[in-house]
């Protein structure tokens, strides 16, 4: 891999942590000023933008980068997996800025949790879908 090629997984990689750090933080702020009723619709609009990053995501290495679908996975999972990272900053840091909260050996158990229980299903999750692109690409080259 070359250097340039390097880069721009990399920036991918930061740039889409950013988001799903930016989509949680948003969602999270504008859950806490709705009613109980509306909270479901805030989370599932949460899911919703969350989901067209990693999507985004994944066709950006696919077929803007060429990626192997392993290549395109471990991208993908990276970026979710900085994305929860920052989201587990942002919540022990307001857990220090607030006076009733969770033992704080549970947010710090959440740097390295968090990171890791999103990582492992969107690694999964993207070298299903990066395999399956790859596939129809190639069938649709051939054919």
């Amino acid at each position: 891999m070359d250097a340039l090629s390097r880069k721009s997984w990399i920036r991918a990689v930061i740039l889409v942590g950013v988001g799903y750090f930016v989509v949680g933080f948003v969602f999270s702020t504008l859950d806490r000023s709705v009613s109980d009723q509306m909270r479901f619709v805030w989370r599932l609009g949460a899911w919703v933008a969350s989901a067209a990053v990693y999507a985004a995501h994944i066709g950006y290495e696919h077929f803007r980068l060429n990626r192997w679908p392993r290549a395109t996975a471990l991208h993908a999972a990276t970026a979710v997996a900085f994305g929860a990272f920052l989201l587990a900053v942002a919540a022990t840091i307001h857990a220090v800025m607030v006076a009733s909260h969770a033992p704080y050996w549970r947010f710090l158990l959440a740097l390295v949790l968090w990171p890791i229980f999103t990582a492992l299903p969107a690694f999964v999750v993207a070298l299903v879908v990066a395999a399956v692109l790859a596939r129809l690409t190639t069938k649709r080259l051939d054919g």
